[in-house]
């Protein structure tokens, strides 16, 4: 069954690792079939992160941009060819987002400026300093693969199946390393509110 595969494989569609080496080497034919294939997840991606179709769009387009400029970079010991691109992917839509934040944070911290808190904020913003110490002691508590999957499922945001991918691990095993590194984080988080109190 598996020889099977493989021959179907050879006479089938290229794989993206064999259509990314084309376009490393120029191939514009060999970018047209790749973009057709990861077009969709790579727009799919960025609009999950921006949640703005129209910068959703620009986004997958600068994507799929360095991809066909970064081609030459990419190494297939390190990872599939999906994992890169949707990371690609991924840091364009976590920049815009920063971008955006930025531009349209600058005149609500230069009103802000001129704002005196309220009394309450103040204990407020000291819990949440103390919540985000808890949270990074409890993260430095969990396996490497754990705060990987972690990390890429809720600060990054990736899908189950993304962090799969990325990991090139087969989707349990990536949910597996999330359920746990979660289980893990809850229990670290009560010892240390229990002890904090």
């Amino acid at each position: 069954m598996d020889s099977e595969r493989a021959v179907g494989a050879s006479q089938g569609a290229p794989t993206a690792e064999s259509l990314l080496a084309e376009v490393a080497r120029g191939d514009t034919a060999a970018f047209d079939a790749l973009y057709t294939r990861v077009s969709g997840p790579v727009h799919g991606l960025a609009l999950r992160v921006l949640r703005d179709p129209d910068l959703a769009q620009d986004v997958a387009q600068e994507a799929l941009v360095e991809i066909w400029r970064q081609a030459p970079r990419f190494d297939p010991a390190r990872g599939s060819a999906m994992a890169w691109m949707m990371t690609i992917a991924h840091r364009r839509a976590v920049d815009r987002v920063r971008r955006e934040e930025t531009q349209s944070g600058v005149a609500a911290r230069a009103a802000a400026v001129h704002e005196v808190p309220h009394h309450d904020e103040v204990p407020a913003a000291a819990e949440r300093s103390l919540d985000g110490q808890r949270l990074r002691r409890a993260l430095a508590g969990l396996s490497p693969v754990q705060r990987e999957a972690i990390e890429l499922a809720y600060w990054r945001g990736y899908t189950h199946q993304e962090v799969s991918t990325v990991l090139a691990v087969p989707l349990g095993t990536a949910k597996t390393r999330i359920r746990d590194g979660l289980i893990r984080l809850r229990d670290a988080l009560d010892v240390s509110e229990g002890r904090g109190r």
